[in-house]
């Protein structure tokens, strides 16, 4: 047994434990109380103004999404988003839409979004609710976008410009200088709509033109001064083929894609602060009409109130990167091994390191929600996980550096071959949960580093003439040890006392400082551990501009051979447990199997780096 049931919310939290507020919380606790969105209404799908009159008053309180582009595995920052979102739609009685901002054909796959799906619902979350399934993809929107691009263009609100990039570039100006206005910007609407329609039939090369919003090219946010919002790519899209040659930027899409949806509160990270404006801007050109100079009119295409953008600190972890291209990088020049390497602060890295959902629930309650970027410790990290499986891992004893230790009266005392039955419990704290069995022998497995020949100050483990407990069996008296000609220790001898094994009447009549874990080697079972540790030997690896490949500990990978006691011989890969003394550890979830065990170490049982 490795797991007990924990009755916590998705947080990792007790159920009754009051939430910790923040603003946005505040935030949305203010629009429930003055019915900012009590009038919406839900047509059981997204879909436009028209689409949602016909429905029914919407039966989420909010709507909130999380919108990854599905261009690489996600990171531990992603599952913070995930458990915001997804957490913030459950405690206010709303639904988290999981939606794919597929709005880019040339970096996205399928392998990434059926990874994406999985991290999700392993983290404990899905997208079902009112039964209805909120799976999206914005890729599925295009129609619309273009739908709304031609609604601008015929608003007089975007004009296509064919400026070459280098002369938008120089015209947009800078925080001294107000851009220049296009050469092209005059054009009518009748003539940009022609022109547009040119560009999504195919009839102009790749970067000849762009479809422009018209803003203010003297605005102080240079992201007003008529951004980009169409452009043209001959690319193969994974969902939507060669239907299309122009796609909208993302700017554009990601605001029509959260209206269509209806959502309420797009929570997003920092640096989309700047990008708000065009946001809100967008969001009620949309949902307005226009009269044309010619008198006809526009209905409004997307429904009111529009959905509001909300920014959040992003994630910063000391000892990590989450940069896509760097951790690709990483994997590509066999820096690791692969996406799901457990020195990778990806998820399913992450899951494979022996990290449980619940840890990185209550990793994102820990850390909060801010406007201001901070810096969180990788410390942080591993205590989460420590919290987590300390009363749900059980527990085993394991020998990472093993020299034979050999009880000299064995056979005097016990008889030549005898074997003696000891046990332990599987948890300390769960009776219930039973008891694990051993054998102790006349010759056992010790960590080296449990004897010395002369201590040192401190050193109450094994040297000659010292006494010590071996856990759950008996106390030995250690004589010596022998070596080889180059004068390493071999084997270390001790004498069993009799009467004190564990559990026994008088068993504590002998008192000693040290407590040794061991195996015996009658019945341990040998096995491969990794020891994995960060990957990185600096806390801010690219800081700066700094080349990160050269801040990699080439201390982040061990693998040793140890042996570990026979109770594990039936573990299953993802199984997680307390090796004693030495930390968490999980059976690997790709490369174990029973005839050959591989053990992860998760954490240690306590956080070793210097601070």
């Amino acid at each position: 047994m490795s797991t007990a049931n924990v009755k916590a919310n998705s947080s990792g939290t007790p159920e009754d434990a009051p939430k910790v507020s923040n603003f946005l919380r505040q935030i949305i606790e203010s629009d429930l109380a003055h019915g900012t969105y009590a009038q919406r209404q839900w047509a059981g799908s997204p879909g436009d103004a028209a689409h949602h009159a016909s429905g029914n008053p919407d039966p989420a309180k909010i709507r909130t999404r999380f919108p990854p582009e599905p261009n690489g595995y996600l990171h531990v920052g992603h599952a913070k988003s995930i458990c915001l979102n997804f957490g913030l739609a459950r405690d206010y009685g709303g639904v988290c839409h999981m939606r794919f901002d597929d709005t880019n054909p040339e970096k996205e796959d399928t392998e990434y979004v059926n990874s994406i799906l999985d991290a999700v619902q392993w983290l404990g979350f899905n997208w079902d609710a009112n039964g209805t399934s909120h799976l999206y993809q914005a890729s599925d929107y295009f129609d619309f976008m273009y739908r709304a691009a031609e609604h601008l263009i015929q608003a007089g609100l975007a004009y296509v410009d064919e400026q070459s990039p280098e002369d938008m570039r120089l015209n947009r100006g800078d925080f001294n200088t107000p851009g220049k206005d296009s050469p092209f910007r005059a054009r009518t609407p009748a003539e940009n709509l022609s022109r547009f329609r040119e560009m999504r039939d195919g009839q102009l090369a790749d970067g000849a033109a762009v479809l422009r919003a018209k803003i203010d090219m003297a605005s102080p946010n240079i992201n007003m001064r008529d951004p980009a919002i169409y452009r043209i790519r001959r690319a193969t899209h994974h969902n939507t083929g060669d239907t299309w040659c122009i796609y909208p930027m993302y700017t554009f899409a990601h605001p029509i894609e959260d209206a269509l949806e209806q959502i309420t509160h797009s929570i997003c990270t920092l640096e989309f602060e700047d990008q708000r404006p065009f946001y809100d801007w967008l969001m009620a050109r949309l949902s307005e009409s226009h009269t044309l100079a010619d008198g006809t009119q526009l209905s409004a295409l997307l429904a009111a109130p529009s959905p509001k953008q909300y920014e959040f600190a992003r994630l910063n972890l000391t000892y990590v990167i989450t940069s896509k291209r760097k951790l690709a990088q990483l994997v590509n020049e066999g820096k690791v091994n692969g996406w799901d390497d457990p020195r990778m602060p990806t998820i399913v890295g992450l899951r494979r390191r022996g990290y449980t959902p619940e840890s990185l629930q209550l990793f994102a309650e820990r850390i909060g929600v801010t406007k201001s970027d901070s810096w969180i410790d990788y410390s942080t990290l591993e205590g989460c996980l420590r919290d987590d499986l300390d009363p749900k891992a059980a527990r085993a004893m394991a020998v990472l550096d093993p020299i034979q230790l050999t009880i000299t009266n064995w056979d005097e005392l016990m008889g030549e071959g005898a074997l003696d039955n000891c046990h332990a419990p599987v948890h300390p704290h769960h009776a219930e949960w039973g008891q694990r069995h051993f054998k102790f022998g006349k010759q056992l497995w010790i960590e080296r580093t449990d004897y010395e020949e002369v201590p040192s100050k401190g050193f109450f483990r094994l040297f000659p003439g010292n006494k010590v407990r071996l856990k759950y069996g008996h106390v030995i008296e250690c004589t010596g040890a022998n070596k080889d000609a180059n004068g390493q220790i071999t084997e270390v001898l001790a004498q069993l006392i009799p009467d004190t094994k564990s559990g026994t009447p008088g068993s504590d009549s002998v008192k000693v400082k040290g407590v040794i874990t061991w195996v015996s080697q009658a019945d341990a079972i040998k096995a491969e551990v990794r020891l994995y540790d960060r990957l990185f030997s600096e806390a801010n690896p690219d800081a700066g501009g700094k080349d990160f490949l050269a801040s990699l500990n080439p201390s982040s990978l061990k693998v040793i051979e140890a042996y570990v006691e026979p109770s594990l011989a039936n573990s299953k890969p993802d199984d997680k447990f307390q090796f004693e003394r030495h930390g968490y550890f999980v059976a690997d979830r790709i490369d174990h199997t029973g005839t050959k065990p591989v053990f992860n170490r998760s954490t240690g049982l306590k956080d070793t780096w210097s601070k």
